[in-house]
């Protein structure tokens, strides 16, 4: 039971103060009454990750993050500590509390591998394997908190806590009934599960809005431009809509012909920039006569509503080999005119 309950424990993101972290001077261990969260500046989702990856009965890795929305704001790798990615990731708990809360994260970190092994020899489960947990709250201004905890094995659910009690997910292995039973059986850590999700994550989150808000709220418009890719085969075209420097993440862009979206695009990965932005290639293979009429659609928040829309022309757009080749050969040309006028410069220099 022992090696269960911390399974799960192990589960709800560590950023969260425990009850020990929380224990203070002036403020007490549990509300003594219902308690009334100020309202935050906007809804926001708080998610944490973590995956266990055990390889053998002596060999584990956990690393984990947690999010902010669509921004990554903690991290904890394999035997380190959590690390803050944003100056204001420590939300609006003390350094004395997040000074205990990393010891606990050291001893739950410990116990965590040690129980977990034990709980695979209790249930006779095969090495290797890995554990996932996404735990986490979402805040809404005025409302209550929508609340979530999800523990997987091998990538798929097996438990979820709904309300105050643990139940199996649809098409859990047989062992995930007794799991919950046994959990459930354990009021005082479904009441400490409660307690985190519906009081300290909403806390941590109104404290992380209102700390980050100006990061939170920053916006930057992107640029497009189109060019045109390695032809894919005879008589194709490859159609590339670039997009670039905006935030935040989120960005929604489409080839499309009029009012339809274009089958067959290919979106790439949003990659980071070194300034903070983003840049993302979104490609369309078509027939070569097939091109004039397309449009890239770029839609982002930044943008108020007023999507970038970037029209094809037959011939207005060279091949990305040409374009590089144009880019090094002016290169070439200027290096060519700076010697040029070094050499004219130190022959005037000989003749004074």
């Amino acid at each position: 039971m022992e090696c269960l309950r911390v399974l799960l424990l192990w589960g709800l993101p560590q950023i969260w103060a425990s009850s020990e972290a929380l224990r203070s001077p002036g403020r007490s261990l549990r509300p003594s009454g219902p308690q009334v969260l100020p309202a935050p500046p906007s809804s926001a989702r708080l998610r944490g990750l973590q995956i266990s990856s055990f390889a053998n009965g002596s060999w584990t890795r956990t690393d984990g993050s947690a999010w902010l929305g669509a921004l990554q704001t903690h991290s904890w790798r394999n035997g380190s500590d959590i690390r803050f990615l944003k100056p204001w990731s420590q939300g609006p708990f003390s350094d004395h509390e997040w000074a205990q809360q990393q010891q606990l994260f050291r001893v739950y970190r410990s116990s965590f591998t040690r129980d977990i092994r034990a709980f695979a020899k209790t249930l006779h489960l095969d090495y290797p394997f890995e554990v996932q947990v996404s735990a986490g709250c979402e805040v809404h201004p005025g409302g209550p908190p929508e609340v979530f905890l999800h523990t997987a094995f091998q990538g798929s659910d097996i438990l979820s806590f709904q309300g105050t009690s643990w139940v199996p997910a649809p098409g859990a292995p047989p062992w995930a009934e007794t799991v919950s039973d046994m959990l459930n059986k354990d009021h005082e850590t479904r009441d400490t599960i409660q307690w985190l999700l519906n009081d300290i994550c909403p806390q941590f989150v109104t404290g992380l809005l209102e700390l980050g808000q100006q990061e939170l709220e920053k916006q930057v418009k992107p640029e497009a431009w189109l060019s045109s890719g390695p032809p894919p085969g005879p008589g194709r075209l490859l159609l590339v809509c670039h997009v670039s420097g905006f935030y935040p993440e989120p960005v929604w862009v489409w080839w499309m012909r009029g009012e339809q979206e274009q089958p067959g695009t290919q979106q790439g990965d949003v990659l980071p920039s070194a300034d903070g932005t983003w840049y993302l290639r979104v490609t369309l293979d078509v027939a070569a006569g097939e091109a004039a009429g397309l449009t890239c659609r770029v839609r982002h928040s930044s943008l108020g509503g007023q999507d970038i829309v970037l029209y094809w022309a037959e011939g207005s757009h060279a091949p990305v080999g040409l374009i590089v080749t144009a880019v090094l050969a002016s290169l070439l040309l200027i290096g060519g005119g700076v010697a040029f006028w070094l050499k004219k410069r130190s022959s005037y220099q000989d003749i004074l």
